[in-house]
């Protein structure tokens, strides 16, 4: 018996958000921020399970198939998925990196850093400020790249983390790393570019979120004159029409578990330097 074909629907894609690699293999149709293909259950069924439920740039993404799915299909892609999440892109390669618990939730996967700072490199930019630096893998991703980066953050037991994880990867050099609030001293300070990474919690809202679920965000976003560029890694969810003159991009993982998964929205905002 030929296998069942399923006309698969998806909508809410935004534009910027690269839906051919979110969706995956098929003979997409698309139409605005819609996409149809047609589809055996099992790849219906994987696109669904990978789909549920998420939100990105605060637009829901929804699935449905005509026929309907066969729930054991819908049960066993589900269960799939849940264990495809366990390979995902890792944050530190090297061995003796440091990380608290916050960090092991909000580290930016290691190559995806490395990656940011390669653009940001080729943008131009050869100075940035890193408002809240975390364990340090953004500012590693900076400096890897070539950047000098001025790390701010505002918890000691963090910021040495961060400037282990600096020498760990030879670019301490490369780093200042200030004790303090990330906002004060981003006003007090000026450099080619400033790098936000709020911190968004465990349990941020994957439903949708803006800036007022993510402080200080507005109080960094005001900050005029002092930066050629505002560069901000936000949750897949973030509603990016929050931040109008932003250009938004999606960044996917690279590992077989996450590279049609977003990790985290990249806003870059361009300013008028002081």
């Amino acid at each position: 018996m030929a296998p069942t074909v399923h006309q698969v629907f998806v909508t809410g894609l935004l534009p910027w958000i690269d839906a051919p690699r979110l969706l995956g293999p098929g003979d997409w149709v698309f139409e605005g921020r819609s996409a149809r293909c047609s589809l055996p259950t099992h790849a219906a069924a994987d696109l669904d399970a990978r789909l549920h439920n998420v939100a990105i740039g605060g637009s829901a993404i929804t699935v449905t198939s005509q026929p309907a799915l066969p729930r054991p299909a819908v049960r066993a892609a589900r269960t799939t998925d849940a264990r495809r999440r366990r390979d995902t892109s890792p944050g530190f390669s090297r061995s003796g990196a440091r990380l608290d618990d916050e960090g092991k939730v909000s580290l930016t996967p290691e190559a995806l850093a490395l990656e940011i700072g390669k653009r940001a490199w080729d943008a131009g930019m050869r100075t940035v400020v890193d408002a809240g630096c975390g364990a340090g893998g953004n500012t590693i991703g900076f400096a890897r790249a070539g950047l000098h980066v001025l790390a701010v953050e505002r918890d000691a037991a963090r910021l040495a983390d961060a400037r282990h994880n600096a020498r760990l990867y030879g670019v301490e050099a490369q780093v200042r790393f200030v004790l303090g609030d990330a906002v004060a001293l981003a006003r007090a300070n000026t450099a080619d570019a400033l790098f936000v990474d709020p911190p968004w919690g465990v349990n941020w809202a994957r439903d949708g979120m803006g800036v007022a679920e993510l402080p200080p965000l507005a109080e960094l976003l005001a900050i005029q004159g002092k930066y050629r560029t505002q560069l901000f890694k936000l949750p897949p969810s973030f509603r990016a029409s929050e931040i109008a003159d932003a250009r938004a991009s999606a960044t996917y993982g690279i590992a077989p578990g996450d590279n049609r998964r977003v990790k985290f929205l990249l806003l870059t905002r361009y300013c008028a330097s002081g």
